[in-house]
C-alpha cells in the first residue's frame, strides 16, 4: 500500500511541475485556417470534432481572436493547432500555433 501511495503522490507531484503549455496541448484542436479577418479580430478556421463544446462533426466557424496579435502568427491554408472558450455566446481563440 506504501508503494501504491507513494507512486501517486509521485506522479501527482509530476503532473503538477509540468509547464502549463505541455497541459494546454494536449488539449488542442486540429484545424485549418481558411480566412482572417485582422481588422475585425476574426478568423475562420475549418474544424474536426471539438468535445469540449459537444460538437461531434468537422466544421468550419468564425472565431473571435482572444489576442489579435495571434493573427499574424498563422495565413489562409495553414494547418494548425488551436484552443477555444465559448464566452458570452461567442467563440474565441485562446491559443493558435502552426501544426508540425
Amino acid at each position: 500500500m506504501k508503494k501504491f501511495v507513494l507512486g501517486v503522490a509521485t506522479t501527482a507531484l509530476l503532473m503538477v511541475s509540468m509547464p502549463r503549455t505541455v497541459w494546454a496541448q494536449s488539449g488542442l484542436i486540429d484545424g485549418q485556417v481558411t480566412k482572417i479577418d485582422a481588422s475585425a479580430s476574426k478568423i475562420t478556421i475549418r474544424h474536426g470534432p471539438i468535445k469540449k463544446f459537444d460538437m461531434e462533426d468537422g466544421m468550419t466557424m468564425v472565431f473571435r481572436a482572444q489576442d489579435p496579435a495571434m493573427l499574424t502568427a498563422v495565413k489562409p491554408g495553414d494547418k494548425v493547432k488551436f484552443d477555444a472558450e465559448h464566452v458570452n455566446g461567442q467563440f474565441i481563440v485562446t491559443t493558435i500555433q502552426k501544426a508540425k
